[in-house]
């Protein structure tokens, strides 16, 4: 599973990237993330507002900053 955290570096941005990482352990999935800062390249994700969050390729969250609970009901779908 690849997750995504869309966003320049902001503070937001950062406790998103740890609440994501956080929550894929435990929910003990096998994932990857990747921190996307280029703001042509979150563009390209439709994405006007940061932080945001992408599961596979897929946006699931834009502009706000979810807990480790939101994150994880995403990645147990």
């Amino acid at each position: 599973m690849k997750i995504q955290i869309l966003g320049t570096g902001c503070a937001k941005c950062i406790k998103l990237t740890e609440n994501a990482e956080k929550a894929a352990k435990e929910a003990g999935v096998e994932f990857e993330i990747e921190k996307v800062k280029d703001i042509n390249k979150i563009m390209d994700f439709g994405v006007m507002m940061t932080p945001g969050l992408a599961i596979d390729g897929e946006v699931k969250s834009v502009g706000k900053l979810l807990s480790v609970e939101e994150i994880k009901k995403f990645l147990t779908k």
